[in-house]
């Protein structure tokens, strides 16, 4: 397998861009496309105020800002993208078949070697398997937010995958300072994610049952686990609409409402998705 020089990231939104950027610091030449040409373009001033700050805070210098901007680069064309990629990132929305087609698309784009990853949090790499030519190069390459900082990856091996395939993601997740985990076999929600679901799952069934407020269970998890955010701070930051999206789906898969669905549906009709519109779990101020 070739070596990755080349990256092209796909999916201007919050991972997306973060990603990209991520990789350029790192030296990688680095193309992130979007299908909404708008979407590009506020990631590139994202890109613009972030580098800006970094400056303005002293955590980089004007010459370490130049350098980056050389690797970093915004494409409105698909296949410009990605057809001299060697690693191609996917970070599209959460939409099963719109990522069918896309992964088509790079199927007859890149080389047959080029290697196809995706940012996906849910949807395990063999689900797009039959849609791209030796599928052995295929695989899960998982992000946390924000991906600026957050230093784990998950490299997700399919029965597809071959072992070349996640050693590189595995190389490459090192090489743009990250700290990975090899998941050598598929599973709905991989590892942090099913870790993180358990804590959800039960506070939610204190919540539910009227025990504790939801406040109250982060300070116990914050206070008393020491972690850095309890389950319903996290939500407000990765998007309550999300959370209740997945246990939506859930229930048109298997009929159960888990506990703290009603919750989660009125917060989600009322738009209370957390730092994105300004209340969740919490209330934030205005931008």
């Amino acid at each position: 397998m070739k070596e990755i020089k080349k990256v092209a990231v796909l999916g201007a939104g919050l991972m997306g861009k973060q990603i990209a950027l991520n990789t350029a610091q790192y030296g990688y030449d680095v193309k992130l496309y979007d299908s909404f040409p708008e979407a590009l373009d506020a990631a590139g001033k994202w890109a613009e105020d972030y580098l800006a700050g970094r400056v303005e805070k002293g955590k980089m210098t004007a010459d370490q800002v130049a350098e980056i901007k050389k690797h970093f680069a915004l494409e409105k064309d698909l296949k410009t993208c990605v057809q001299d990629a060697d690693l191609v990132i996917e970070a599209i929305i959460e939409d099963r078949a719109i990522k069918e087609v896309l992964f088509t698309d790079l199927s007859n784009y890149c080389a047959e070697d080029t290697i196809l990853a995706t940012n996906s949090s849910r949807m395990v790499s063999s689900l797009f398997k039959d849609f791209v030519k030796n599928p052995a190069r295929l695989a899960n390459l998982h992000y946390f937010n924000p991906a600026l900082v957050m230093k784990l990856t998950e490299v997700v091996q399919g029965a597809h995958t071959s072992n070349e395939t996640a050693e590189a993601l595995m190389d490459f997740s090192v090489k743009t300072g990250k700290d990975p985990i090899w998941v050598r076999k598929e599973i709905d929600g991989f590892v942090v994610n099913r870790i993180l679901g358990a804590i959800t799952r039960e506070a939610n069934f204190l919540v539910a049952e009227g025990y504790v407020k939801p406040q109250e269970v982060d300070t116990a998890v914050e206070k008393g686990l020491n972690h850095p955010m309890g389950p319903y701070r996290l939500q407000d930051l990765t998007g309550v609409d999300l959370s209740f999206l997945v246990m939506k789906r859930n229930f048109e898969e298997n009929g159960e409402k888990q506990p703290g669905y009603e919750m989660y549906e009125e917060m989600y009709n009322n738009k209370q998705w957390g730092r994105k519109t300004g209340k969740g779990f919490y209330e934030y101020p205005a931008k």
